[in-house]
């Protein structure tokens, strides 16, 4: 049985605690930690876990097998290098650190201890329709992909909400599926603002077009609408040299009511991709025995950053910019 240590005891963190407690085989939390210690309270109650004061010394129990971090993004560094210095495997919800810097930090130091600890939670790569699409493109039926064409609608955001959390918070999942989805890597990227919704507010531009060239000239077009007001509304084609690939819909029944056929859209990505939360983390859980990560790891997450440095700086010049990383991707992520 794997003992989980949960860092970060927030409305994520409570949800992946019940997702291990009740859902997952083969692992249980044991210990929990939040700055906040009514958050962490709380969490303990649903697992019967030990309430920590701090996530350094839950890393640090002998108690703790593997660590879970859910805390807010800036806080991650810190307990990445400590659970790397200590030898625990770590699932990581997105954003691996909130710079580049750090994320190379990290990367790093897991290369330098010369064993894959950390996973990130990019859940998509889980998702039943993005696999179906990889595994397609995989058998060479189709040919090599030319053109992505995706869309990432949610039905409304909070006046919070700007114009870069459009990328950090939204593309992001983009960013990182899509570059899994067509084994490539980013090259450069522009964003095309076009005219705003009337339901946006002045810090931010809604609805974005995002475009991302990868290094072997494969063009992706995403675009976001934060506002749409209609549903959370996940799409994806694939045009290949040899025909075209579009990502099937979650399955839900056709209703006839009052003269009118309709189908429901998912209004949130808990419920769009609740499958997928709990195969990552049972994946995470399968492949600890076996001491491998199988699914999205440090590296991705430094290229996401990277990305998303780029994309926001497109926002904001509206020219072509260039996704730069600071170093080769290491040969122990190959």
């Amino acid at each position: 049985m794997l003992r989980v240590g949960v860092i970060g005891c927030g409305g994520m963190g409570q949800d992946h605690i019940k997702r291990i407690t009740h859902k997952i085989q083969g692992a249980e939390v044991v210990a929990v930690t939040d700055v906040f210690e009514e958050s962490a309270k709380k969490a303990a109650a649903i697992c019967g876990a030990k309430v920590y004061t701090d996530g350094k010394k839950l890393i640090d129990s002998p108690e703790v097998d593997a660590v879970f971090i859910v805390s807010p993004g800036f806080a991650h560094v810190d307990s990445l290098l400590q659970a790397i210095k200590a030898g625990k495997r770590v699932f990581c919800e997105k954003p691996l650190c909130t710079t580049a810097e750090d994320c190379l930090k990290v990367v790093q130091a897991e290369a330098d201890a010369g064993k894959h600890l950390i996973q990130l939670g990019f859940m998509r790569r889980y998702d039943k329709g993005y696999q179906q699409v990889k595994a397609a493109l995989e058998s060479g039926t189709y040919g090599e992909p030319l053109i992505l064409h995706c869309t990432h609608r949610n039905p409304e955001v909070g006046t919070n909400y700007n114009t870069p959390m459009a990328v950090h918070d939204t593309a992001i999942h983009e960013i990182d599926v899509l570059h899994w989805l067509v084994d490539d890597e980013y090259e450069s990227v522009q964003v095309i603002l076009p005219r705003v919704t009337k339901y946006s507010h002045s810090e931010l531009k809604d609805p974005q077009i995002m475009m991302m060239r990868t290094k072997k000239g494969i063009c992706i077009d995403v675009e976001v609408f934060v506002n749409c007001k209609f549903g959370y509304d996940i799409n994806c084609e694939v045009v290949c040299e040899d025909g075209a690939i579009k990502m099937a819909q979650p399955a839900y029944p056709s209703v006839r009511k009052a003269a009118v056929a309709s189908t429901t859209i998912d209004t949130d990505c808990f419920v769009r991709f609740e499958d997928a939360y709990d195969k990552e983390v049972q994946d995470w859980v399968d492949q600890a025995e076996q001491g491998v990560i199988t699914g999205p790891n440090a590296w991705d997450g430094y290229l996401a950053a990277v990305t998303a440095d780029a994309l926001v700086k497109a926002q904001e010049t509206g020219q072509i910019e260039s996704v730069i990383t600071a170093v080769e991707k290491p040969e122990f992520y190959n």
